[in-house]
């Protein structure tokens, strides 16, 4: 007999002995009925006792530590709270209306997405912390925060005095497209005590420097002379190669001093032959050294033609860039001394494009359909590698140089490929296709599927790129899928697991990203043929530097190499990796 029975009885019974106008057998027998109604009801009433709540707990992804006064919420906002003492919540779910006044057995929700804030952790909306949870009655999740991290200092001058309203620049390590580079990731300027913070912040690689600040103070002033602070990066140097780095974990605080210097600054112009030619604006920058300085300010003046400012003494590159359709650039080496500077004529050169050479070598007719290009209210009816394939250019630099695409169709039968609007500069080649593969992309003897390419004002030589389509298959099995932490148990099953396969650095073959089912199966029809390194991983891995042969080195020993042959299968067997290792 159940406990809840068993105390319905003795209630019972303890009101029968205070009734004394009835026959006590009465009483039993009404009793042992009610018993037996009640265990024979039970598991009728089964459904009304389940739970009509999803419940859960929040916690500090890194320690594991509940967080109190957490708001939770579904999407739309129809619920929220703020978890306990304990991290934890609980969302009562109202049954729905079946449409005649009576409840239905059934819930308002088959699953929803839970949401996690507060203060002091990061806040993603479409990151790590929004989970698909099983809203059915009883579903129990864990949601992990990260908490942020920051960088805190101040800007002073060389006599320790606070730099009021510096601008301190933020820039942050970032893998694009496999090519890790240094990407602005903020700006802020000081407070009155030279002080600054960059907050919410992911762990990762980070660097700091100034942007110039004139020197305003009446005391300093000399007739006839110009002084400034010139762009510092942390922890002291003037060339942004050299910058330190700061490494950053999830929750750290680091806290990092930047000293300015003041130097004396001199007038510099730079004649522009033919600006009246191209579009405007012009994005000037200059590179100190050779290298590529963030933090100088010159301009364009487009009534004289010139670019003006001032610098401080040093050897620089200037670089003008035209943006828009008719875009060009050019670029000039400045000496400045200690006097004004007059730079030699800057001419600007029509940004390249460059032609691509398609070779199909296909076996098969599938895919040889048309397509219709739409642009500007007109349809342009498209075949053949303008149909399947996408071609694009990624600086090697990412600081000041945008990348190209390809042209838009013109609408011409014959209508080749053409990569434009590109800059003088280093780039890498990104391919993209919806039929076969890239079987090879070169430049001249230049391999563009393992190198990166230049382009020199005039640049014409092509790119030949053949395509086939007798592709590899990839099928296996990836082990250490078990239940994810944010939904266990009561979620459906288990953990997909990320799949990338890097080609090697002398074998031919395309890097690819694949997502295995959730039960920890792998199967893909389509791998250029050619020798990978095959990582699993728990989670997406954007930031993976494929391209970047010193960094992969971090994963030797982890996966599996293997070697895929034209129209064959190969198995494989992985264990994911987890990204604390």
């Amino acid at each position: 007999m159940s406990s809840g029975v068993t105390a319905l009885v003795q209630r019972g019974l303890t009101q029968i002995r205070s009734v004394s106008a009835f026959p006590i057998h009465f009483f039993l027998v009404l009793a042992m009925a009610f018993i037996a109604g009640a265990q024979t009801s039970a598991p009728l009433l089964q459904p009304e006792e389940q739970s009509h709540s999803i419940r859960g707990t929040v916690i500090n992804e890194v320690t594991g530590s509940p967080i109190p006064r957490a708001l939770v919420f579904t999407g739309g906002m129809r619920f929220a709270m703020l978890t306990d003492g304990e991290g934890h919540f609980e969302f009562e779910l109202p049954k729905p209306n079946t449409g005649n006044g009576v409840e239905s057995q059934g819930y308002t929700f088959n699953s929803t997405s839970l949401v996690a804030r507060k203060p002091g952790f990061l806040d993603e909306r479409y990151g790590r912390n929004l989970v698909e949870a099983d809203a059915a009655p009883g579903a129990e999740v864990t949601i992990p925060l990260m908490p942020e991290a920051s960088i805190t200092g101040r800007v002073i001058f060389a006599e320790a005095d606070p730099a009021l309203g510096a601008t301190v620049q933020l820039f942050s390590r970032q893998v694009q497209n496999g090519i890790p580079r240094w990407l602005p990731a903020g700006s802020t300027r000081a407070n009155s005590n030279g002080e600054f913070r960059f907050a919410e912040l992911r762990p990762g690689l980070y660097r700091l420097g100034t942007n110039e600040l004139p020197d305003t103070d009446p005391a300093d002033r000399i007739v006839g002379q110009e002084f400034a602070y010139p762009p510092v990066y942390f922890p002291s140097v003037a060339d942004f190669a050299e910058a330190g780095t700061i490494q950053l974990a999830a929750g750290e605080s680091v806290h990092a001093d930047i000293p300015l210097t003041r130097q004396p600054y001199y007038p510099v112009r730079i004649p522009v032959v033919n600006g009246e030619a191209f579009s405007i604006p012009m994005i000037v920058t200059v590179s100190l050294g050779g290298h590529f300085s963030p933090g100088y300010s010159l301009g364009y003046n487009s009534e004289e033609q010139r670019i003006e400012g001032s610098l401080p003494r040093g050897e620089y590159v200037v670089e003008a860039a035209m943006q828009g359709e008719n875009a060009g650039a050019g670029s000039v080496h400045l000496s400045v001394a200690s006097a004004p500077a007059q730079g030699p004529s800057l001419t600007l050169t029509p940004n390249s494009s460059i032609a691509i050479h398609v070779v199909e070598e296909f076996t098969s007719n599938d895919g040889m359909s048309s397509g219709v290009w739409n642009s500007n209210g007109r349809s342009i009816t498209i075949h053949g590698p303008q149909l399947y394939l996408r071609v694009s250019a990624e600086p090697v630099d990412g600081l000041n140089r945008g990348g190209a695409t390809l042209r838009p169709p013109t609408g011409r039968s014959d209508d080749p490929l053409i990569l434009q609007n590109l800059a003088p500069g280093r780039y890498w080649l990104q391919l993209q296709s919806g039929r076969g593969y890239v079987a090879s992309a070169t430049m001249g003897g230049l391999d563009l599927l393992h190198e990166p390419f230049t382009v020199s004002p005039g640049s014409k030589t092509p790119i030949e790129i053949t395509m086939r389509d007798d592709a590899a298959q990839i099928e296996g099995t990836i082990a250490g899928t078990g239940p994810t932490a944010v939904n266990a148990p009561h979620s459906a099953g288990l953990a997909p697991a990320y799949v990338y396969c890097v080609p090697s650095t002398d074998s031919p073959g395309q890097f690819l990203e694949l997502v295995a089912s959730f039960d920890g199966k792998l199967e893909y029809g389509s791998v250029a043929p050619g020798t990978y390194h095959v990582l699993a991983f728990k989670t997406p891995q954007p930031d993976l530097p494929y391209r970047d042969a010193e960094a992969m080195k971090a994963f030797d020993g982890k996966g599996q190499v293997v070697h895929f042959s034209a129209e064959q299968k190969t198995t494989v067997q992985l264990q994911v990796i987890s990204t604390k290792e």
